[in-house]
């Protein structure tokens, strides 16, 4: 039976942080029953487009999915065990934000079939939160993450470094404070400036200034280093967990593999016999949730990718991996080994020591994921 991670989209925040450009808005008023009903009715579509396949995780993911009713997750969940066979291991994963009401959440949310809990903690630092938007503070951070370990069997939370004016040392000292907290799995973020978002208007007026490469590179060494010495390696760019604690959800992405997006502006990567189709969801989520209740789904978007677009999207996602891109699985999925798909452009990189080529796989470096976009320039040209 064909693996299949599906995503659920909540697009609702209590407000907008200033360095996000994700499909997230703010209303004043949800109707919840009615977004329930929506996301119900596009699960039962999918499940026919899909039928046979077995869900190996969920996530819900947006937005802020902690400010859905537990109620709302329990339905969505026994939905989705109606529809498609469960494995024995399926992860479900629920992105939360440490306030004190969301972690109020947490013990009935765990009833309603949440196993990982992804808090959103972004600094342990009370000026750092200020100037991030975070609508909690250190404190409440860390009585969040000290609830979500008595609630559920897994845990996470995300920092984001580079901040304006971080020294190495005082991000050595908040990545100690952080393994002190930790369960398994730490989600460690560089600040980048997005377009379109309120921290990419303030840049351009001047009122801060992110570290320069150097500076942003050495942060990045350090807390390869100090993750890597706790236990923690990387086992994406930005993720680091224990050994079997990686967040199975999003390997289904890196490997390319099987996944399902449902809700507003929700992405999807589906194949069909030798076909691999690229599925988007209308963005505004009124507009989305207009055409679930008018045809049934939300789609926007289905197409059938290129085998060039194909091998692309497994460099691009793979390489993020430290495990890299599996030999077998590029093949099987493009039909051609990887000096075949990618000529001569391998050697070069290969040689200064961004790439490593073997029978089994392709991986970036160390030095090539710290450097992965330029990496995949090359490659990809």
């Amino acid at each position: 039976m064909m693996p299949l991670a599906v995503y659920i989209h909540w697009p609702f925040c209590k407000s907008k942080c200033p360095y996000c450009d994700f499909n997230s808005h703010v209303r004043e008023r949800i109707d919840e029953a009615r977004w329930r009903a929506a996301l119900l009715a596009e699960l039962a579509w999918w499940a026919e487009q899909t039928e046979g396949a077995t869900v190996t995780s969920v996530f819900f993911g947006g937005g802020t999915p902690s400010l859905m009713e537990p109620a709302t997750v329990a339905a969505l969940l026994q939905a989705i065990a109606g529809h498609w066979h469960l494995a024995a291991d399926c992860e479900v994963t629920l992105e939360a934000n440490p306030t004190s009401v969301e972690a109020a959440r947490f013990a009935a949310l765990r009833e309603a079939g949440v196993g990982r809990v992804s808090l959103g903690v972004q600094a342990l630092d009370d000026a750092a939160l200020k100037f991030l938007g975070r609508g909690h503070n250190a404190a409440e951070a860390r009585a969040a993450v000290d609830l979500a370990r008595a609630a559920f069997p897994r845990f996470s939370f995300d920092l984001i470094y580079a901040r304006p004016g971080q020294t190495v040392a005082a991000w050595r000292q908040e990545l100690a404070e952080a393994l002190a907290l930790a369960g398994d799995h730490l989600s460690l973020y560089q600040l980048t400036i997005e377009s379109g978002t309120a921290f990419a208007t303030a840049a351009a007026r001047g009122d801060f200034d992110l570290p320069d490469e150097d500076a942003a590179g050495a942060l990045y060494e350090a807390t390869q280093e100090t993750l890597g010495t706790a236990g923690l390696p990387a086992y994406e760019i930005s993720n680091h967990a224990r050994r079997g604690a990686e967040c199975r959800h999003n390997l289904a992405y890196w490997r390319g593999q099987d996944y399902l997006g449902v809700g507003p502006g929700a992405h999807g990567r589906l194949t069909s016999g030798p076909a691999r189709f690229a599925t988007r969801q209308l963005k505004a989520p009124e507009t989305w949730l207009a055409a679930v209740e008018g045809r049934g789904h939300g789609t926007e978007e289905m197409v059938r990718l290129s085998p060039a677009e194909r091998r692309g999207e497994l460099v691009m996602m793979g390489l993020r991996l430290a495990e890299g891109i599996a030999r077998d699985r590029f093949i099987a999925a493009t039909g051609s080994g990887f000096e075949d798909a990618f000529g001569d452009r391998l050697a070069p990189l290969v040689e200064g020591g961004f790439l490593e080529l073997t029978a089994a796989s392709l991986r970036a470096t160390p030095a090539g994921r710290q450097r992965l976009n330029a990496v995949l320039g090359r490659v990809l040209a």
